[in-house]
């Protein structure tokens, strides 16, 4: 059962990236072609759809199997991952900015909807790349659990 959650949790993560990835870029679009409304509506509707309908439900699949991920891991293995050393805190701790950024995402959408970002395509190139940087230290402490 471990190996069943453990690899719906992976492809779950790797929607929800998808999600962390494309929507910062769309808000790029989005402000730098202000201008052009018929541009603005198709993104509009790309951004609800891309955060509805895959961000908010690989999220929480992410979660749920990540959860359960730990619980068996206690459970049945009798593996305390916590107990194992500062890595799964430190992940745990990226994972919580990882989440806000996400539901960072959905009030910048809204913001963008409501024309009431005032952030520059500029912004939301660097905001971009907070996902890559989050990624890299989440999967270097799974892998290598360096404390």
């Amino acid at each position: 059962m471990y190996n069943w959650i453990l690899w719906f949790h992976i492809i779950s993560m790797v929607s929800w990236f998808a999600v962390l990835f494309y929507l910062p870029r769309l808000f790029v679009y989005h402000v730098e072609n202000g201008t052009n409304q018929g541009f603005i509506d198709v993104v509009e509707v790309m951004e609800m759809k891309i955060y509805k309908y895959i961000g908010i439900p690989s999220f929480w699949a992410t979660l749920i199997s990540g959860t359960a991920l730990i619980m068996l891991s206690t459970q049945h293995y009798g593996v305390n991952v916590f107990g194992m050393g500062g890595w799964m805190h430190a992940k745990m701790t990226l994972v919580a900015i990882l989440i806000a950024y996400f539901f960072s995402l959905g009030h910048y959408r809204l913001k963008l909807k409501e024309n009431t970002a005032y952030k520059s395509g500029k912004f939301f190139r660097i905001y971009n790349e907070v996902p890559t940087l989050l990624l890299i230290g989440i999967v270097a402490l799974v892998i290598v659990k360096p404390f």
